[in-house]
């Protein structure tokens, strides 16, 4: 889907498993904010039905004053059926785009933020594009390729590609991205799964770099 939609990935994206090893602390950018290639089942072990996969191209890190990014892109696709469970973030702020493909669909709530597992029976405003407008909790949403939808901390939401439609290329600007403390899944779920690794992997994931090469 990157190359049919002309989407070019930074030279790091490349790197074999093997050229890591040798790679130094120039790159400790990439290892300390978890640049990179990564893929989730949410530890159901379901992927077809639950699952993301997604390329983080830059990030800040709200933990390490040595990066000073305030921001964070990443480039998502996701199949026919699948589905990102429904969560929120208490920090980040994110506008998540269909770059390309089918038709992407959306669920919002607004969370309760004296009980967070609870989601408001409350309409929900929606910022699309510019367009500000208000939608019943739970209404379905439908982004065609371009547009976008802006996600407030405390709205809680859901992401899927229909079972009869065509697999999206999706975009996410946003803030510092933290996905070991910021997510919030309305259903008690993993972020990053166990794999069992039954063959040499062809890309490291996000969070399976070696150190750097002193």
């Amino acid at each position: 889907m990157l190359q049919e939609y002309r989407f070019a990935l930074p030279p790091f994206l490349s790197f074999t498993p093997e050229e890591w090893q040798n790679k130094g602390h120039e790159y400790d950018e990439i290892r300390d904010n978890a640049l990179g290639w990564d893929i989730t089942d949410y530890g159901e072990g379901n992927f077809a039905k639950k699952g993301l996969s997604l390329i983080t191209i830059r990030n800040g890190n709200v933990h390490d004053p040595r990066y000073t990014k305030t921001y964070a892109e990443k480039i998502m696709m996701l199949y026919p059926s699948q589905l990102s469970p429904n969560h929120f973030h208490w920090n980040k702020m994110e506008d998540i785009i269909n770059r390309g493909g089918g038709e992407l669909m959306f669920r919002l709530w607004n969370a309760d933020r004296a009980d967070e597992g609870k989601l408001l029976d409350t309409d929900v405003v929606i910022f699309r594009d510019g367009r500000r407008y208000t939608v019943k909790a739970g209404s379905e949403i439908v982004l065609q390729p371009g547009e976008s939808l802006s996600l407030y901390p405390y709205y809680y939401h859901e992401f899927y590609v229909p079972k009869n439609g065509q697999k999206v290329l999706i975009g996410e600007v946003s803030m510092c991205n933290d996905d070991n403390t910021d997510n919030r899944f309305y259903e008690p779920l993993g972020r990053f799964p166990a794999i069992e690794e039954d063959e040499a992997p062809y890309r490291l994931l996000c969070n399976e770099y070696p150190p750097a090469k002193d």
